[in-house]
């Protein structure tokens, strides 16, 4: 019988014991999750504050990316007196395959969408490349290279490097 008693009188207390700890989480179970939130908060916080300098410089470099690929830039840059157009052609396409290569990291900080925009640009602007190339005579210059790619862009009705960094600057503006 004291036995019976001793272990009744365990199960009670095991019982209280139990009841107490399971009240006490739940009365402290609320402070722990805000003060969890709290921490992960002001982590992010300081995550922000490191990556949003290095991502407002990605977007600022996709943009002069944008800019030195637009074959008006592009071709000023490059073209030399007494090239042929397949020359001027075959330095426009390793120009544009170093500009995007140099900048192929800022897809880290920008996001999917701006860089599917630069992506499709830089192939939009290779096959534009290419189909003006076929275009012409092969014994065509330089010079007659330059005047039908702007040709063909001034006839463009949306020039696709404005719209194109319109979209950069539409999903910067998203980040603030």
């Amino acid at each position: 019988m004291v036995i019976y008693n001793i272990l009744l009188d365990i199960l009670k207390l095991t019982i209280a014991g139990v009841g107490v700890v399971w009240v006490a989480f739940y009365l402290i179970k609320p402070y722990l999750d805000k003060n969890e939130r709290l921490q992960v908060l002001e982590l992010k916080k300081a995550a922000d504050n490191q990556t949003l300098p290095l991502r407002l410089q990605a977007y600022e470099r996709v943009t002069l990316l944008v800019e030195r690929i637009n074959p008006a830039n592009l071709l000023v840059r490059i073209s030399n007196a007494g090239q042929s157009a397949t020359e001027l052609h075959y330095l426009a396409l390793q120009e544009l395959s170093s500009e995007y290569q140099h900048n192929i990291t800022q897809q880290v900080y920008v996001s999917s969408r701006a860089w599917a925009v630069v992506r499709r640009l830089k192939d939009d602007t290779a096959n534009l490349l290419n189909t003006t190339l076929r275009g012409l005579p092969e014994n065509a210059t330089a010079l007659d290279f330059s005047r039908a790619l702007l040709t063909h862009l001034s006839q463009v009705e949306n020039n696709p490097y404005e719209v194109a960094a319109g979209m950069i600057h539409k999903d910067l503006e998203e980040l603030f």
